[in-house]
């Protein structure tokens, strides 16, 4: 039997990034590097880079995410990024938003343990939450699937001139050339890649913007949105 990894002493970029919550960013590490890991929502090998790899390559999507705004982190695992913007952005009203229940059930935990009153906890796939939740400022996921397919899930969830802020990787400019197409079809108007966290984390993290016009889904989703908003209406004449 393997031994469980340690995890690593904070860095001093952390105690700079979260600031007055750099306790709750310390006790976050600690519950993905122990239940985390025990209920195989990250993988062991991935507990001695949990500071620069994940906590901290996800809280600086903090620089381009605006203020006040409300956030659906989409396929949130086990809270990333959305756990680390939360910690580092009181500011923002942030939904997590994950089909599996044992992801869930980590999650609730995290967020009631960390008192994140400005975190909610929901269950399913964005695809089906159409008329389901209210629309965003601004949807985030982390490489959880093709730029394509994400924005497919992603931008429905928008309000008219919202954006999707992705964390991708190397080959980030190369996935947004090759989906250009589909996100045309899906309402968007303006594209780039921004890289952030410097002199944070190296390599900088590397952001897709995908901002959408007023027409989130484009013609596609308009009879999905008005039925949703149909039904919606009903069920509150009940």
């Amino acid at each position: 039997m393997t031994e469980a990894a340690e995890l690593p002493e904070a860095p001093e970029q952390a105690r700079k990034v979260f600031g007055e919550y750099f306790p709750e960013a310390v006790r976050y590490a600690e519950l993905l590097a122990d239940a985390g890991v025990k209920r195989g929502l990250i993988g062991p090998r991935e507990v001695p880079r949990l500071w620069e790899r994940h906590l901290l390559n996800c809280a600086v999507l903090s620089e381009v995410v605006p203020e006040g705004v409300t956030v659906c982190d989409v396929g949130s695992g086990a809270g990333l990024p959305g756990i680390p913007l939360a910690l580092v952005r009181p500011d923002l009203k942030i939904t997590l938003l994950e089909p599996l229940l044992r992801r869930i059930n980590f999650l609730q935990e995290v967020v009631e343990l960390l008192g994140l009153d400005h975190v909610t906890v929901v269950r399913g796939r964005a695809e089906e939450m159409l008329g389901k939740l209210p629309q965003v400022h601004v949807v985030t996921a982390r490489a959880v699937a093709p730029l394509d397919r994400l924005a497919g899930w992603g931008v429905p969830l928008l309000r008219p001139y919202g954006e999707m802020l992705l964390l991708k990787g190397d080959t980030a400019q190369e996935e947004l050339d090759a989906a250009r197409a589909a996100l045309s079809k899906l309402g968007v108007v303006e594209t780039s890649v921004h890289h952030v966290g410097e002199g944070i984390v190296d390599p900088m993290s590397t952001v897709v913007r995908v901002e959408v016009g007023e027409s989130p889904g484009g013609v596609r989703f308009a009879a999905k949105r008005a039925k949703a908003a149909r039904t919606s209406k009903t069920r509150r004449r009940r």
